[in-house]
């Protein structure tokens, strides 16, 4: 570490990760147990964590995620990792935040492919549930909203600190290696800074995906334009967290590329205009590579058994 490297890394544009306190122990544990719920779902199969698998960076390493009655989603999931310092949730930004998010895959024919109704009556007829969220919630009986806080409130400890840049941002100079200082040096004068900022490297912004080159792929979609029906905001979406992104291919909302370093010269060429060569590209690689942070460690949850009045699973 040397002197003075800490007051003056507090200017970069990047913000280290705080290391996160759970304020509420007991809505996080309730919420824990709903992501990995499967009887949120209409088939009683898929939960939370099968799009956003805590194993694999919070994602499932799919080019689409896998919904009811196995049908492909039409976009790339996120990372739920970090998640909590998005300006809005989805590509799209249509939900406000996480609590607002949790609730979408539930009811998605798509996805969960359930209803809120059946979702809570699912609950309710569990006592162990009905018993905690009466804990958590001064009371019995469970709504959707609540469902949907718990969720929000588990994916808001799902932060990943400690990465080796945050380390370097913190003075300590032996935490990242000329190439990969290199590599951040160049992330910021290529112009990657603009929209790659703050605690989670992205996030903060929605940008139009093809500013310097048309976005010649068949496989767009319209993006935010889809919530505003503004047509400036065709083919606009929310920039992409780049913490642990070597751990969340495929990338992009299409899933279009597998590669890191693919991914670094499409957004040179499409969003900055300009074509950087094998050893910039290899260095900024480098850099983002030391975004990876502590993964989420848990203790995966025992669910509570089902009741004789709990609705069974339907497949179809």
């Amino acid at each position: 570490m040397q002197g003075g490297a800490v007051s003056s890394r507090s200017k970069e544009p990047i913000k280290p990760i705080p290391i996160n306190f759970d304020d509420n122990r007991a809505k996080t544990d309730l919420g824990k147990k709903l992501f990995f719920e499967p009887r949120l779902s209409k088939s009683e199969w898929i939960t939370c964590n099968s799009c956003h698998n805590l194993s694999t960076g919070g994602t499932d390493n799919l080019p689409t995620s896998i919904g009811h009655k196995w049908t492909l989603g039409p976009i790339n999931s996120p990372t739920v990792l970090n998640s909590k310092f998005n300006l809005a949730q989805f590509w799209d930004g249509r939900a406000k935040d996480l609590k607002e998010q949790a609730k979408g895959p539930i009811a998605n024919p798509m996805e969960m492919a359930s209803n809120y109704q059946l979702a809570v009556d699912v609950l309710q007829s569990i006592p162990e549930y009905v018993g905690w969220f009466k804990d958590v919630y001064g009371e019995g009986k469970i709504t959707i909203d609540n469902v949907a806080d718990a969720i929000a409130a588990f994916e808001e400890t799902l932060t990943t600190p400690n990465s080796r840049f945050d380390s370097w941002l913190n003075g300590y100079d032996e935490k990242i290696t000329a190439e990969e200082k290199a590599g951040y040096d160049l992330f910021k004068e290529k112009g990657c800074i603009g929209c790659h900022n703050g605690f989670g490297v992205g996030g903060n912004s929605f940008e139009k995906f093809g500013i310097a080159k048309p976005y010649d792929k068949d496989t767009q979609t319209l993006g935010r334009y889809n919530v505003t029906k503004d047509e400036n905001d065709k083919y606009v979406f929310k920039v992409p967290l780049l913490r642990n992104i070597e751990l969340t291919a495929p990338y992009f909302h299409d899933a279009s590329t597998w590669s890191l370093s693919e991914a670094v010269n499409v957004m040179a060429e499409y969003q900055l205009g300009i074509k950087l060569t094998e050893n910039e590209t290899s260095r900024i690689v480098a850099f983002l590579k030391t975004l990876t942070g502590d993964q989420p460690e848990l203790i995966y949850p025992i669910l509570p058994p089902s009741s004789a009045n709990t609705p069974q699973p339907n497949r179809n």
